[in-house]
């Protein structure tokens, strides 16, 4: 076997092709990054070996096209983070850095982190959807929020006693009034600008709205048994799926807590066992699950037993949270793994009690370590 390892940019693609048992370079190649190439990498790879996997440095929106290029054909791909490459160029006899020394420590990363524990990449076109949509609202968000900002300027500077609440400023009843208000000052430079600025929020938010909406029916017909979990929403939902990117991509739920750094890391020596704090991971699907948990900390009362048990323990609030997303990684995935919905909404398990259908109806054992 053989694994290509890949360094994508936005003109060019560079492929180094590594042997699968001592790592001895096999050969590269390097061709412009457009779809009529992606032909002559396969032919290439082909001929080095008939069993190949593909290790792409996951960058998307660089490596996107030849991802699905790959995956249509019936190729293997795995991501590797770019933090795995670090290791790799330290280690090799080779000194610098070139896209060609990148795409070897691509394939020699993927080989020492292990081709198995790596996360896929495979063809769904609405996970995909679903996250284009999700980054889009986040954008405009964005940008009406540095709006918001630089309106609320303009009206100090203009009305240092008018006060506006927080937040006041995504309604249509607040922004009416400083409309009405702006509409019979005397028309300054500075006052058509904020005039300018009120329109151009209201027309992000209509447009925010109308996503959401269409978000919310994205949802529900990709994955309605995510939305029957309480705390679940639409929003939450769909910056799940997307952030994911497909559950099949993850052997076991301990791979998607991994990669969303929601579980602990092993920090033992000797006679001492202890776990600490991931930062790393996705930090995007890690925020996800962080809402959910809140969510279902206030919605849940089942929920909220559990994140007082854990307190009662002797851990912080951040502590039991922690506990529970570790636990919310295991059911998203099930979830959406799943093609019936769910009829029961579980509570966390405890890790010392029995493990049976009777005590945690269809929750799959707590085996993973709190973090203190």
């Amino acid at each position: 076997m053989i694994v290509i390892g890949t360094d994508t940019h936005k003109e060019t693609h560079t492929c180094g092709a590594v042997d699968g048992l001592t790592a001895a370079a096999r050969g590269e190649l390097t061709v412009p990054a457009r779809n009529g190439s992606f032909g002559k990498l396969l032919v290439w790879a082909r001929r080095l070996d008939s069993e190949r996997v593909w290790a792409i440095e996951d960058c998307r929106h660089v490596s996107g096209a030849l991802e699905r290029f790959l995956v249509a054909r019936g190729e293997r791909i795995v991501r590797v983070a770019p933090k795995h490459m670090a290791g790799a160029r330290r280690s090799s006899r080779e000194r610098g850095k070139s896209d060609s020394i990148d795409a070897f420590s691509v394939a020699r990363a993927a080989l020492r982190e292990g081709i198995e524990t790596l996360p896929g990449a495979y063809l769904d076109g609405a996970a995909l959807d679903i996250r284009l949509i999700v980054d889009h609202r986040e954008d405009l968000i964005a940008t009406r929020t540095s709006d918001q900002q630089r309106l609320r300027w303009h009206l100090h500077d203009l009305w240092p006693d008018f006060e506006i609440p927080t937040g006041a400023l995504d309604t249509a009843k607040w922004l009416g009034k400083v409309s009405r208000r702006l509409a019979r000052a005397q028309q300054t430079t500075r006052v058509r600008i904020a005039r300018e600025l009120v329109r151009q929020i209201t027309a992000h938010t209509a447009r925010i709205r109308e996503l959401e909406r269409e978000l919310a029916g994205l949802v529900e017909s990709y994955a309605p048994q995510l939305l029957t979990e309480r705390g679940c929403g639409p929003l939450t939902a769909a910056k799940l799926i997307g952030e994911i990117a497909g559950a099949q991509r993850f052997a076991t739920d301990a791979k998607l807590a991994r990669t969303s750094g929601a579980a602990p890391i092993p920090a033992s020596s000797g006679n001492v066992n202890r776990y600490r704090l991931d930062r790393g991971g996705n930090r995007q699907l890690n925020c996800a699950l962080h809402r959910l948990a809140i969510n279902k900390a206030h919605w849940d009362p089942t929920t909220a037993a559990y994140l007082a048990r854990k307190q009662a323990e002797g851990k912080s609030r951040k502590e039991a949270l922690r506990c529970l997303k570790r636990y919310l990684a295991r059911r998203v995935w099930q979830l959406l793994r799943s093609t019936d919905a769910p009829t029961t909404t579980t509570e966390p398990p405890h890790p010392t009690q029995p493990q049976n259908d009777e005590t945690v109806p269809g929750a799959a054992p707590y085996l993973m370590p709190c973090v203190r």
